[in-house]
């Protein structure tokens, strides 16, 4: 007997909305039938400047008429510029330039445990997670998360990564031992449902870890570049500067660019021959990295993001006022909010999408709002009101 014929070529590996989007324009969408979308999922947080920005066009067609890809046997000072740009407006000192927030992570962990490594503690290979994380699909990056949805299936656990509950103080110096390498840790957990980790948290990681020998790692992918109305979301912390952080999708404005950030006693083990990548660091995304700083670090841009951020958030509180049945809360910094629903958040983004607003579903049903940072006030409106809209659709539906 013969088998069906597949109805796609790829991977059934995701849950496709059935819509098609043929081209895109600051904060909007277009289908291939003309249908416009409010987009407040910004490719889940990457499309920072929002869509054919003329500056990331400009910068994309300009580089590859001269190169694309040259590997990173040679020099680079595509490379030498953003780096030095990100080290200047961070803490950091060091970078290693990747693909992917994926690779970031495994960039991260390998950093920490040669660092251990190289100081004469071999033996310290464990980094501690905390729960609801996300911190990519690899095995490595899912063990870290340890969210037994993304690991079913796929073998052992990779060894080395232990998870506490999130906010549990007590748990967490208790999984430290004579093995622990690092700490790992979103200051504000995407994935697992806009979660902010407090100031004061931040500030005592950053104490436990220098009692301990251990380095401590941010993983800033999603809250970085901007997303929070600083370049760094922990920047709003006083004294809870990382070792090591992870970086990408908002600093490529929709190209695939990542980095793991790192100051110079951290990076210090990673000498030529212990890490590599063949795209990492690509000529055609640094062109567009450096223009995604070019425009983050505006003179009043990222101060215009928590002006809209406050709008943002004053009209979503309204909002779970309104609708005291369907929304439980609001919860998130910057421009990275979320909906803490009472129904399903798949229901709520299903009736957002049917009202031609683009959101994105997380953990603990929560539904994110992530809007490109240039979102004016009158886009936020809009966004609200076909929130309004959508709510009372289900309302009436019952």
């Amino acid at each position: 007997m013969a088998e069906a014929t597949p109805s796609s070529s790829l991977f059934s590996a995701f849950a496709r909305a059935p819509i098609h989007f043929e081209r895109g324009e600051g904060v909007r969408l277009f289908t291939n039938e003309g249908v416009e979308y409010l987009d407040f999922a910004a490719g889940i947080a990457v499309n920072s400047l929002g869509h054919s920005h003329p500056k990331l066009v400009k910068a994309l067609a300009d580089q590859g008429e001269k190169l694309w890809h040259v590997s990173n046997l040679y020099e680079s000072p595509q490379q030498e510029k953003l780096a030095q740009r990100l080290c200047d407006n961070s803490f950091a000192e060091r970078v290693f330039f990747t693909n992917s927030g994926t690779e970031s992570m495994e960039c991260a962990f390998k950093t920490a445990r040669r660092w251990q490594f190289e100081n004469g503690a071999p033996e310290r290979v464990d980094i501690i997670t905390f729960e609801g994380a996300f911190h990519g699909r690899s095995l490595a990056a899912i063990s870290a998360g340890g969210n037994e949805k993304y690991m079913m299936g796929f073998g052992p656990q990779v060894a080395g990564f232990i998870q506490v509950p999130f906010g549990d103080h007590e748990a967490l110096k208790a999984a430290i031992s004579e093995t622990t390498a690092a700490i790992l840790i979103e200051p504000i957990q995407g994935e697992g449902g806009i979660i902010p980790v407090p100031h004061q948290c931040l500030r005592g990681l950053c104490q436990l870890c220098d009692e301990h020998g251990l380095l401590l790692i941010y993983d800033e992918i999603q809250c970085g570049i901007g997303r929070t109305g600083k370049l760094f979301a922990h920047q709003w912390v006083d004294g809870a500067e990382p070792d090591i952080m992870a970086i990408a999708k908002g600093i490529g404005g929709g190209f695939p660019v990542g980095a793991c950030l790192a100051t110079e006693e951290a990076a210090s083990g990673m000498q030529p021959g212990t890490h590599g990548t063949t795209y990492g660091g690509n000529l055609l995304g640094m062109a567009i990295g450096n223009t995604v700083m070019d425009v983050v670090l505006e003179d009043g841009f990222l101060e215009q993001v928590q002006q809209r951020a406050i709008f943002l958030k004053q009209k979503l509180a309204e909002i779970a006022d309104s609708f005291p049945d369907q929304i439980e809360g609001v919860r998130g910094d910057g421009l990275m909010q979320g909906l803490k629903c009472k129904i399903t958040n798949l229901e709520v983004v299903g009736a957002c999408r049917d009202k031609q607003l683009l959101t994105v579903p997380a953990g603990d049903n929560v539904v994110r709002l992530l809007p490109p940072l240039t979102v004016s006030e009158a886009e936020i409106q809009e966004a609200i009101d076909k929130i309004e809209a959508a709510l009372t659709a289900l309302q009436e539906a019952g």
